[in-house]
């Protein structure tokens, strides 16, 4: 039977099992490693789920949050079947990008801010629109790197694979009204 470790008031721990759906299952970690065995991106982490399991456990909060483990998680959901002991690993690499981002401590990854450019498209059209994606991010963030995406565009757009100009979803506003509402019950402007 695995150890099962109390949670202190206050912890790193603490902070990943309640911002996790099911997250206190993260106690029940038998170091197996399922997880890391049956990751497709395993081989790019820093650390596996594994090892970023017992340093959450043990308190390495600076150490977790500045590896690339969850950024490199290509949310596929194969550790968490694969887990014996039911534990939500895709939920808690979410969890651990939004406490990273929320103290901005995301180091070493231009996720946060793909992400962040991401989530405003969708807000905006309720869809991806890679141009406007593509030539946001890089303008904001590596401006010198857009000219090096310049032909790779150009290709996919003459094969009818990326568009110019984006397009909303129908009742484009009923989606804004849910994420407007979610954003409000997660205390977000």
């Amino acid at each position: 039977m695995a150890h099962v470790t109390a949670i202190k008031k206050g912890t790193f721990l603490e902070q990943v099992v309640s911002t996790t759906p099911n997250g206190e299952r993260l106690l029940h970690c038998m170091q197996c490693g399922s997880c890391g065995g049956s990751c497709p991106s395993g081989g790019d982490m820093e650390y596996t789920p594994r090892a970023i399991f017992a340093m959450i456990q043990t308190g390495e909060r600076e150490a977790v949050l500045a590896a690339n483990t969850q950024w490199a998680c290509v949310s596929c959901y194969f550790c968490t079947t694969r887990c014996p002991q039911n534990i939500p690993i895709t939920d808690i690499m979410y969890a651990l990008k939004r406490i990273a981002i929320a103290e901005g401590t995301a180091r070493n990854t231009d996720a946060p801010a793909l992400a962040k450019t991401f989530t405003d498209l969708v807000d905006k059209y309720g869809r991806s629109f890679e141009l406007g994606l593509a030539t946001r991010y890089y303008m904001l963030n590596r401006p010198l790197a857009l000219l090096r995406m310049g032909p790779m565009g150009a290709q996919m757009f003459t094969r009818g694979r990326m568009s110019l100009t984006p397009t909303k979803i129908k009742k484009i506003d009923q989606l804004q009204a849910i994420i407007k509402k979610a954003k409000e019950l997660s205390g977000k402007k």
